[in-house]
């Protein structure tokens, strides 16, 4: 069993509609051991670490001397205390997963200069496939850089935990955002249910808060929702602000774009920009439980998939505007009903082939699943379906 930070064993339960917290997460659980320090920068040029992960195959045709295309900082050895994902949690180590192929051909330019929509589902920590699937759409050369010009690409959120390296996804992203604006493109991310719980679990680590169902803690919810100690050691103050100031909700050539399949968007205001900046104003506050119960309600899930799910996304539309609901959040199996749970039954991993689209056509998930070795999908909008 996964022990993120170092702390004893827990059971894992399955992902609810709601986020519960089960007994033994309800007291305060000791933060990481003091003095933990996040690995000094290298210069660009410095070799890569020896990651348990491998970062790179042998067929990969990024040059060995190069350092991650997403690690800003590493350090000579992995961080004291990591442990790697086991089953219940799983690290993809597959061979054949990390090709770093181009699609050279030109993107087209659509209307007022910008170019194609993109959009990527959950990472959760998994580098190496990441790297793998925007290179294969052409997005970034087989050195990690942004190589699609003017062509406009979202992230739906979920960056860090379960997988091994989410801060390097992070400092990706981030890099990549420089790149694409100078390209004349942008790359751009959205608030994941999971990027409120790695701030919380900063913040407030085990400061007790009113979970409504008892009192709970960031830092035992982030060790159960698989926090890596890995992460919060390299964790830095330029990751909090990036994270803090991301956006929940846009709306991109009538597509409505958003982490998690949930109405309860609609609780923090009746534009899109009310509802970021509703939610901006809560991280500004600081404020344990006011933080709490913004993440417990962005980890809802299935309110599209239910009976009902049609007419929750129109009331999503119309409020907000656009034509489909883009989502994240609620791996495809889960909504085909392949996979109960995140730990997956037999591990052999379920078949995802591309974007879930559900709702009578008005919903699109994106989340293929890479935790439990699934897919992780990078698209490109509208959809030919």
């Amino acid at each position: 069993m996964t022990q993120g930070a170092g702390q004893e064993p827990v059971v894992r339960t399955a992902t609810l509609r709601d986020f519960r917290v089960p007994p033994y997460a309800q007291t305060p659980v000791p933060p990481a051991a003091p003095g933990a320090a996040p690995h000094p920068s290298v210069p660009p040029h410095a070799p890569a670490p020896t990651e348990p992960h491998a970062s790179v195959p042998p067929h990969a045709p990024a040059p060995p001397h190069l350092p991650h295309p997403g690690n800003a900082a590493v350090g000579d050895e992995p961080p004291e205390g990591y442990t790697p994902t086991e089953r219940d949690l799983p690290v993809i180590n597959r061979g054949d997963t990390v090709k770093m192929e181009t699609v050279p051909e030109p993107r087209p330019v659509t209307g007022e200069g910008l170019g194609p929509l993109f959009v990527v589902g959950d990472v959760h920590g998994y580098l190496d496939e990441l790297v793998a699937a925007l290179a294969a759409q052409g997005l970034i050369d087989a050195d990690g850089n942004w190589a699609a010009g003017n062509a406009r690409l979202w992230f739906l959120g979920d960056f860090t935990d379960r997988g091994p390296d989410g801060i390097g996804v992070i400092d990706l992203v981030m890099r990549l955002s420089a790149e694409a604006a100078a390209a004349g493109g942008y790359c751009k991310a959205l608030m994941g249910n999971h990027e409120l719980l790695l701030i919380g679990a900063k913040r407030f680590s085990d400061t007790p808060v009113n979970s409504g169902a008892g009192t709970a803690t960031f830092q035992a919810a982030w060790l159960l929702n698989g926090g890596q100690k890995s992460d919060m050691d390299r964790l830095q103050d330029v990751h909090l602000q990036w994270m803090s100031r991301l956006d929940a909700v846009v709306e991109e050539d009538g597509h409505l774009l958003m982490h998690s399949d949930t109405t309860a968007y609609l609780d923090y205001g009746t534009t899109i920009d009310a509802v970021n900046d509703t939610i901006t104003d809560i991280l500004t506050r600081n404020d344990a439980d006011e933080c709490w119960d913004l993440f417990r309600k962005l980890t809802k899930r299935f309110a599209f998939r239910d009976e009902g799910g049609a007419e929750a996304v129109r009331e999503l539309l119309t409020t907000y505007g656009g034509q489909r609901v883009v989502h994240g959040h609620s791996p495809i199996p889960y909504l085909l009903g392949e996979v109960g749970t995140e730990d997956g039954e037999d591990g052999s991993g379920p078949v995802v082939n591309g974007p879930h689209v559900y709702a009578d056509g008005l919903a699109i998930a994106m989340d293929g699943g890479v935790t439990m070795a699934g897919k992780l999908l990078v698209v490109q909008l509208p959809l030919h379906d």
